[in-house]
């Protein structure tokens, strides 16, 4: 039940996006086929994302295991991980190995791949998803402080001396 739950997250869309955008970025020759088969298959040794990593900034990952053999794999994933979070991937929008190796949550891997693919551009790479947002520092003088402070909103309990003091709804309290 739980895992039908998480199946039915996954988007089809985003996961073929996801793919497409790693064959451009990597020019490797992989199906793009959007769907959970394909999508797990393309990525479960992990392989194809070592490449993705290193495509983004070269030398990010040393040793990328080609054996097929489970830890090799799962290492090969752990590094992407690492790399992923170097890149400026929230821990929040990483997912653990076993989501991908063990096909238990290919949607954290979906949202992974999207949050990366965002950051893409950093390293002058095609990017996907929306455009990150530039941070926004905004430089107020002391007299716009100043002014700012005389401004009594109603957030702070003020209604110009009218209270509710006085009104009765129902019966009171006798103690």
């Amino acid at each position: 039940m739980y895992q039908s739950k998480i199946n039915s997250k996954y988007s089809e869309e985003l996961a073929q996006e996801s793919l497409e955008w790693i064959k451009s970025v990597t020019a490797e020759p992989i199906n793009t086929s959007g769907d959970t088969d394909n999508f797990f298959e393309v990525l479960k040794d992990g392989v194809i994302l070592c490449k993705l990593a290193n495509a983004l900034q070269p030398g990010s990952i040393k040793k990328v295991n080609e054996s097929k053999m489970a830890f090799k794999c799962m290492e090969n994933i752990s590094a992407f991980l690492e790399c992923a979070k170097n890149f400026g991937v929230p821990t929040q929008e990483t997912f653990q190995s076993v989501d991908l190796w063990e096909r238990q949550n290919l949607n954290s891997v979906v949202i992974c791949l999207q949050s990366l693919g965002r950051k893409a551009s950093n390293f002058n790479k095609p990017s996907i998803g929306p455009k990150e947002a530039d941070k926004n520092v905004r430089n107020f003088s002391d007299e716009q402080l100043r002014a700012g402070q005389n401004v009594i909103s109603l957030q702070y309990g003020s209604n110009k001396g009218a209270t509710q003091s006085g009104i009765n709804f129902g019966n009171t309290r006798h103690m």
